[in-house]
């Protein structure tokens, strides 16, 4: 087949589909955004990549900052503009589009409608949902009935698509409520590209060169958006200080660490480091060096959201430390693996407690760790999964 994958966010696992479709024999153009501020997978074209692979990065002049609606809208119409231009470029028979917010996707799924070319839909978040929660918050009413054209955009994107992948079953009622069939749901959980993601140990050239120290290392590593908290990690690290009982190391970039940033400048933390995104040929350096992976997720967002970050902490082989709603995915499989500790998102305290328990018991940790590699191990095989999204991508063709 000839198939375009559409990944607005550019996540290393999206793009290790498209490279073991194109190992398949399929010509495969991998599109991303490189206006989004997110941890990016391996974009660049390897020394292996078979010829049947091309990547395009689709550039804004500028990056889409989340906290500027407006701004942010336009250059997510912007987007979708460009991207209908790639699809007329490459003359797809296939399309599939993961990651992708509502405005860029309506116009993606409008467009390839009228050119009879099939989409399929790689629902990781569900935009709308999330629209309406936020700006309801924010914008009372109107905010509200904002949020409800978003959620009307995904509405008309999903009948608009041939078939509808979700990465948790929970995301299934809202897709019925939409009018979709249960045939063109598939549920193919998300994964993290193991290979690339070897175990390290924790002394390593990278911690090496943060200086890291000997105590108990907590690490958080990825997006920090609105549907994260970070007074849960400013709460964490002066707790860290107080007790002498570890450091926090957090990497991301945007308002939550420049919220963070503002709040530590003027009483400092010592035990709180902030780093950008690293790249990713590092990462596996990165998590490793950690002996507590930590992710937080505030309790509306567990509606429209399953933290794809802990997923690339079961490849790291070490404990988690997840302040998410008991609801979510990712904290029952968490819980039901034994890989960590889980808090609710509404428990400072809680989770604080929590990390001085097991920054005090590294046997613990370490049975914790081997218990998350084990999992990622057995279920995160990229030929199995792409088996699975040929069987979608056949389906959607035919």
């Amino acid at each position: 087949m000839r198939v375009l994958v559409h990944d607005y966010a550019g996540h290393a696992f999206c793009v290790q589909l498209s490279r073991a479709l194109a190992a398949r024999g399929h010509d495969v153009r991998h599109v991303f955004s490189q206006a989004t501020l997110c941890p990016k997978g391996e974009l660049e074209r390897r020394e292996t990549d078979p010829e049947s692979l091309q990547l395009e990065g689709i550039a804004l002049g500028r990056m889409i900052r989340k906290d500027s609606f407006l701004d942010r809208f336009r250059l997510e119409r912007d987007h979708g503009r460009r991207l209908v231009g790639e699809i007329d470029r490459f003359g797809p028979e296939v399309v599939i589009s993961a990651n992708t917010p509502s405005l860029p996707q309506h116009r993606l799924a409008v467009h390839l409608r009228r050119a009879e070319i099939p989409l399929v839909s790689w629902i990781q978040d569900m935009y709308g949902v999330a629209a309406r929660t936020i700006l309801s918050k924010k914008l009372g009413i109107a905010g509200n009935l904002v949020g409800r054209y978003f959620e009307s955009l995904d509405r008309q994107s999903a009948r608009q698509s041939a078939e509808i992948v979700l990465i948790t079953e929970d995301f299934e009622p809202k897709f019925r409520e939409f009018g979709i069939p249960a045939d063109r749901l598939h549920v193919i959980h998300n994964w993290a590209p193991i290979d690339s993601l070897p175990m390290r140990p924790r002394d390593n050239a990278w911690s090496e060169g943060q200086g890291l120290g000997e105590t108990c290392r907590f690490l958080y590593s990825g997006t920090l958006a609105m549907k994260h908290n970070p007074n849960l990690l400013l709460g964490l690290a002066r707790r860290l200080q107080d007790t002498g009982a570890g450091e926090l190391i957090v990497i991301s970039e945007g308002p939550g660490v420049e919220w963070l940033r503002d709040k530590t400048s003027a009483d400092g933390c010592s035990a709180l480091q902030l780093l950008p995104y690293q790249p990713f040929e590092r990462l596996a350096e990165v998590l490793a060096s950690a002996d507590v992976l930590v992710s937080v997720l505030e309790p509306d967002a567990s509606a429209y959201c399953v933290p794809s970050k802990i997923l690339s902490y079961m490849c790291a082989g070490r404990a988690q430390l997840a302040a998410m709603p008991a609801s979510n995915q990712a904290t029952r499989l968490i819980a039901q693996h034994e890989m960590g500790v889980t808090t609710s998102p509404s428990d400072a305290n809680g989770f604080a407690t929590a990390a001085l328990d097991l920054a005090a018991q590294p046997e613990v940790r370490q049975k914790m760790g081997t218990r998350a590699r084990a999992y990622a191990e057995a279920h995160f095989d990229i030929e199995q999964i792409c088996t699975q999204f040929c069987t979608v991508l056949e389906q959607a063709r035919g």
